[in-house]
């Protein structure tokens, strides 16, 4: 398996939890649970896909990713219910979740042939759409609209990669540095409020 793939389903899982720990402070049943966590596992990189003509879309090919979005939510709704977690806990896997969506979904935009500023986009796309899939359907406002630095962190974590891997870097050293790039920025940010100006 290759590096990308591993990390893809490893970002599925963490966002399917993400999810699951935030969902169960909105009453949902276990159905409902898993039916967010799987669509919020999936949702980023299917618009990327939609975008860049990649149809049908990844997860149509390999249900694998469906699979581990459902095992993750699950275990994760059923552990969630013995262990007492903080009511923000989910803020820090969802930063890792955020960093490894944002590089694949920039790899995977570059791979295909888009330029470097449509992958830069793309990459924030494909880290930031779960999750607001996840907002909308737990009846919230997205946190990206409502949060410290958000997707300011994702764009700079994609071009970084972007740029590391211009000059040939090794792929594996330049995804590292990115997703960690945007995980400091985002807790930061978490830790420091940290935000961009408002209207008012």
């Amino acid at each position: 398996m290759s590096l990308i793939y591993v990390l893809d389903l490893c970002a599925v899982a963490i966002c399917a939890i993400t999810t699951t720990l935030e969902a169960r402070h909105r009453d949902l049943d276990l159905f409902g649970v898993l039916v967010i966590a799987v669509i919020s596992g999936i949702g980023g990189g299917t618009l990327r896909d939609i975008l860049l003509g990649r149809l049908p879309v990844y997860w149509i090919h390999d249900p694998i990713y469906v699979v581990v979005g459902l095992s993750a939510g699950m275990l994760t709704f059923f552990l969630g219910r013995k262990i007492s977690l903080p009511k923000n806990f989910f803020l820090i896997p969802d930063a890792i979740g955020l960093a490894l969506f944002t590089v694949i979904g920039t790899s995977v935009s570059l791979e295909l042939g888009a330029p470097w500023v449509l992958a830069d986009v793309l990459g924030a796309i494909t880290g930031v759409f779960g999750g607001v899939l996840r907002d909308i359907l737990c009846n919230q406002l997205p946190l990206i609209f409502r949060t410290d630095i958000y997707a300011t962190a994702s764009l700079a974590g994609a071009l970084l990669f972007i740029a590391l891997d211009a000059y040939a870097l090794n792929q594996a050293a330049a995804m590292l540095c990115a997703m960690s790039t945007i995980v400091v920025i985002r807790l930061a940010a978490i830790h420091w409020h940290l935000q961009l100006p408002r209207l008012k």
